[in-house]
């Protein structure tokens, strides 16, 4: 998020301004006072490291579909729904600052890559899982483990009566996304910090709202293919897809030329783990924006209940579900386009503080649609005012960092951000258990209103932010 852009009282940027911008390309020169939209690109590094990333994207979004249609399918909980968000969210939760200290201590790209691969072997897993689950032993683990999730589904559900725990396969799919988000936690932290070595400060703005770009273009194209694929082709080729697409972004990283070796200091890890959370404590405008984008998101993101919304009150199907995923994307990569080509945003802060108040009021109206148009139009809006808080918060999270410290900070961020889209999946799976969906995304658009005059009121330099690319 970003940090405050008054001119008159500008923080200076210590270690973030000590050295002469560097990537694993080596030196780079600053670009000259034209606004260039294409800037970022002008870095091969960035190109196929973007290359990637894209693939990646895709296919993890195709995957995601799949599982939350699959589960839903298998046991029409909206409990089991939330406990998607519970397993991607805990190794986020617990691993995340030993992560940031790793990727700070050892090869960043080596990090990538090894998550990488991981990764592409839970798809597999999954996709073998998916394949054989009608054939998969009666083993005694396997049925304690539907009893178990049969007994924290029977706590909540109060909004349906005919949910079940019967298929084999459901503790394995649980157990599988795990392992995959442990290793993506450690991953995400190292690509974090690994990122801002692909090109100098001067255009790292432009390459932050190029990645956010290329997210959003994933999250169209991803979402809409499962969608379909699930009808054409089944979940275990879905799932064999990604583990290509995650093997690919691992070729394309692979010849990056990278200078990146790591912290050579044996420091105590818990002293610098410390050091990360009192730098971001003691920045009070990143301190504001990350709490107002997670509380955001926690409260007013009603994806986990799409599929519910698909089946039950919109009626529209998987095919409905992969649009319905695939609008906020597209309202993301319209709105990042505009941040592209038009010059920096000059009132940052008041700009964020009305796009997260729109962000809840759009919530509000899709919880209340009945009708497949308004609801896709509402989720294109959520996607528009979503992007300006991305580019606002990870252009300045980045700026004020020293690179030294950035694994930590990514941490830190990844705790506060990287869990609340699935913290806010557990919690709208459980309240729409308890209170039916519905009233969980209303109440959650409301809740995202009231968070946006809280940040506000509590810390008044939000307000003040300014100019994204006064450094």
């Amino acid at each position: 998020m970003p940090d405050r852009k008054s001119h008159e009282t500008q923080p200076p940027y210590e270690a973030a301004r000590a050295e002469r911008p560097t990537t694993a390309e080596g030196t780079l020169e600053r670009p000259s006072g034209k606004h260039d939209p294409y800037a970022a690109f002008r870095f091969p590094a960035f190109g196929f490291y973007t290359s990637g990333n894209l693939i990646s994207v895709i296919g993890r979004l195709m995957f995601m579909v799949a599982v939350e249609w699959e589960i839903y399918g298998r046991t029409h909980s909206a409990t089991a729904l939330g406990l998607v968000g519970l397993m991607i969210a805990l190794p986020v939760v617990l691993l995340s600052l030993p992560a940031g200290h790793i990727a700070d201590r050892f090869p960043r790209k080596r990090i990538v890559l090894v998550t990488q691969a991981l990764s592409a072997i839970c798809s597999l897993a999954l996709a073998f899982v998916s394949w054989r689950h009608l054939a998969i032993p009666n083993w005694p683990f396997l049925q304690k483990g539907n009893h178990f999730l049969y007994g924290i589904a029977s706590i909540f559900e109060r909004h349906t009566t005919y949910f079940h725990f019967d298929d084999l396969s459901i503790p394995l799919i649980y157990l599988i996304l795990l392992i995959s988000a442990t290793g993506r936690t450690f991953g995400w932290a190292a690509r974090s910090s690994y990122f801002p070595q692909l090109v100098p400060r001067d255009a790292f703005a432009n390459a932050v709202t190029w990645n956010s770009s290329v997210f959003q273009i994933g999250s169209v194209v991803g979402p809409a293919i499962g969608g379909l694929l699930i009808v054409r082709a089944g979940f275990p080729f879905i799932y064999l897809v990604d583990a290509i697409c995650a093997m690919s972004f691992f070729l394309l990283v692979l010849p990056i030329r990278s200078s990146d070796r790591g912290s050579s200091s044996e420091r105590n890890a818990w002293r610098s783990l410390k050091e990360g959370i009192r730098f971001v404590v003691s920045k009070k405008v990143i301190l504001a924006t990350i709490t107002l984008d997670m509380f955001a998101v926690l409260l007013g993101g009603a994806t986990a209940l799409l599929p519910i919304f698909a089946d039950q009150i919109l009626h529209c199907g998987p095919i409905g579900l992969g649009w319905m995923r695939a609008a906020p994307g597209i309202g993301a990569f319209i709105m990042a386009l505009l941040i592209a080509y038009l010059p920096p945003m000059k009132h940052a802060g008041k700009t964020l503080l009305w796009c997260v108040t729109g962000f809840g009021l759009v919530t509000i109206i899709f919880g209340l649609s009945h009708y497949l148009w308004l609801s896709l139009a509402m989720l294109f809006m959520t996607g528009v005012f979503d992007s300006v808080s991305v580019v606002v918060r990870h252009t300045m999270l980045q700026l004020l960092t020293p690179d030294t410290m950035r694994g930590r900070i990514s941490a830190v961020n990844n705790i506060f951000i990287g869990t609340s889209n699935e913290l806010g999946a557990l919690e709208s799976g459980l309240t729409a258990a308890l209170f039916g969906p519905v009233i969980s995304v209303v109440a959650g658009g409301v809740g995202t209103i009231l968070v946006v005059l809280g940040v506000s009121g509590i810390w008044p330099e939000t307000r003040k932010i300014g100019a994204l690319d006064r450094n």
